[in-house]
């Protein structure tokens, strides 16, 4: 899921400011930038996983100070350093040369001291709080409109196992047919016995049962259903469901004994792995 959130915290002659930006992953990734010593770096991630489950996230620290000491130091000679080991390189690979930016991302070129640090942990834990707040504001409109969509998607998905289900109780007399003209094709006139016949049927209509495949699949969407109702992160229940769903799907889809069958579940495919997708980006 995507989003954008922004908070600042004035600490003494300290502002700090926080932006975050989330885009869409699988997982949670976390990158923290501008947190200058360790302890920051690990209380922005730890922040961050306690209201997140996924996303690519980019924190973005910035620390603006008065005139007194104690602030982020910058290493002018492991800054310089740097830029001439990163231009000797970029030359000879015939790539532009290094940025500021490039520089001051390397560890040790900026950094704080552990009072400086523990000074700015209160301040940037509530601009980080307020950046988070607005992020998630964000994700939850977000989330809001994927759920209504995903809802009309799954609906759609129940009304074809609603489908199946009838095709499969009326696919007996289908199976019987379909077997009674193919032996008139290669056998004379009454080569079978009625009670034969019949009994070739019932072992035809055994092996396309799939009744217990669509219980299952019914009760998978009941699941999803209320998942989508329930608050909090789902999109990992969501992906499990979604995936258990499929299987019951292509297993029906293997024991197919009628057209019909067949074409509701080719759709019941498709709406699937469309609800896959959303489902990847939802938290």
């Amino acid at each position: 899921m995507t989003g954008f959130g922004r908070g600042t915290a004035v600490a003494g002659d300290r502002q700090v400011s926080v932006e975050l930006r989330a885009v869409n992953h699988r997982f949670l990734e976390i990158k923290v930038r501008g947190a200058a010593a360790p302890a920051l770096e690990d209380l922005c991630v730890a922040r961050v996983r306690e209201r997140l489950e996924r996303g690519a996230v980019t924190v973005v620290v910035a620390v603006e100070r008065g005139g007194g000491g104690g602030g982020p130091r910058v290493d002018g000679a492991l800054a310089r350093r740097v830029f001439a080991d990163l231009a000797a390189l970029a030359g000879e690979l015939g790539l532009p040369p290094p940025t500021l930016a490039d520089v001051v991302r390397v560890p040790g070129v900026i950094t704080v001291d552990d009072g400086a640090a523990a000074e700015l942990a209160g301040p940037l834990g509530a601009a980080l709080a307020a950046a988070l707040d607005e992020l998630c504001r964000h994700r939850e409109v977000e989330g809001q409109a994927l759920a209504a969509d995903l809802g009309a998607r799954l609906a759609a998905v129940q009304a074809l196992v609603a489908g199946l289900a009838a095709d499969a109780a009326a696919a007996a007399p289908a199976i019987a047919a379909r077997l009674g003209e193919r032996l008139e094709r290669v056998l004379a006139p009454g080569a079978v016995a009625p009670e034969r016949l019949a009994q070739e049927v019932a072992i035809l209509v055994e092996r396309a049962d799939v009744t217990e495949e669509l219980v299952r699949a019914r009760a998978h969407v009941d699941a999803m259903a209320a998942a989508l109702a329930a608050p909090g992160p789902i999109g990992r229940r969501l992906d499990f469901l979604l995936q258990e769903l499929g299987r019951e799907i292509n297993t029906t889809g293997a024991k197919s004994a009628t057209a019909a069958i067949s074409a509701r579940v080719v759709q019941a495919k498709a709406d699937l792995e469309k609800m896959r997708e959303q489902v990847q980006n939802l938290e």
